[in-house]
């Protein structure tokens, strides 16, 4: 690989991804901005010919509930505390379409050149958690390959492991089921085994954002290798973090640590792997899409003068297989 990759996955999940952290209790106006800023984001990103991977619960597919009963599988994860499940919580909370279903955007997601439309689960599924089996993830992935291919004849080939929790006894079901490349996370040791936080983790994770404490965020075309019976792991390299309205120096700080990475990885024809959830943008819109410009334009500059380039992982596993 003779230049630097630039590449976007994002996880994309309304209230399916903090249920069992908000209940009900949540700001219907934060869903509303989220909504609203996805068109926004999918226009920088054709205008700039950025190419991204948007990997999307798959309950966001349906239409209504009808549609989310029909594509739900009958083995459903048996997790030990029920309030992991998306489906216990349906049953107190019912379904609100403003943050449970989003098939239009979806298709708009389709609709934009350089988009890929990847899975984040069917039911933002937890893979290390205790209860939950190899056979309900199975269950799950199938659910979500077969509402996409159904409903906008896609066949999902990129996989986001809700909350970075990989199971690797996992990985040979995600390949068997269709999904040829899954995100991994960075190699630092408050990136792993991500069911068990604590607050070590969380430090140094934040401390990254400012200083470099952890290995190196990109790496080499030559360092993704795929094992015959797993798909391609891609390694993230940096969180985008959401704004904070408080304290503009930890947003400047944080923003030029991800510009001097992006640099580093095209002068040294490395990958460099940025992700981030559209909900975050929802906590100050204008000042997160001000910043991710910022961020497109400095990897115009570096398209420009170092011919780094963008693609989605699905771009990066014909890169590394040579397709």
């Amino acid at each position: 690989m003779s230049h630097g990759i630039f590449t976007i996955s994002l996880d994309f999940e309304l209230l399916w991804g903090i249920f069992d952290k908000v209940g009900t209790g949540y700001d219907p106006a934060y869903f509303r901005y989220t909504r609203e800023i996805i068109p926004d984001m999918l226009e920088v990103f054709a205008r700039n010919e950025i190419k991204a991977t948007w990997a999307t619960v798959g309950m966001l597919f349906a239409e209504n509930e009808e549609e989310w009963r029909h594509y739900s599988p009958i083995q459903v994860p048996s997790y030990r505390d029920p309030k992991l499940s998306a489906y216990e919580f349906v049953k107190k909370a019912g379904l609100n379409p403003a943050v449970h279903f989003a098939p239009e955007l979806v298709k708009a997601i389709i609709d934009t050149p350089g988009q890929e439309l990847a899975s984040h689960t069917f039911a933002h599924y937890y893979t290390l958690m205790r209860g939950q089996s190899p056979e309900q993830f199975r269950r799950d992935l199938q659910a979500a390959q077969r509402i996409s291919r159904e409903k906008f004849g896609v066949s999902l080939k990129s996989l986001v492991f809700p909350r970075n929790h990989i199971n690797e006894l996992y990985l040979p079901i995600c390949l068997e089921e269709g999904f040829t490349q899954v995100r991994s996370n960075p190699g630092n040791w408050y990136w792993q085994e991500t069911q068990h936080e604590d607050l070590s983790k969380k430090w140094f994770r934040s401390a990254d954002c400012f200083f470099p404490i952890g290995k190196k965020t990109a790496y080499p075309k030559t360092q993704l290798m795929r094992l015959d019976n797993e798909p391609l792991l891609i390694p993230a390299s940096r969180i985008l973090r959401p704004i904070s309205k408080s304290n503009k120096l930890f947003n400047s700080v944080r923003l030029n640590r991800i510009k001097k990475e992006m640099f580093a990885a095209a002068k040294t024809n490395e990958i460099y792997h940025l992700w981030w959830h559209p909900h975050n943008f929802a906590t100050d819109p204008l000042a997160a899409m001000s910043e991710l410009n910022e961020i497109i334009t400095h990897f115009g500059y570096l398209r420009s003068e170092l011919g780094m380039e963008s693609t989605n992982m699905e771009g990066i596993r014909r890169l590394v297989e040579g397709e």
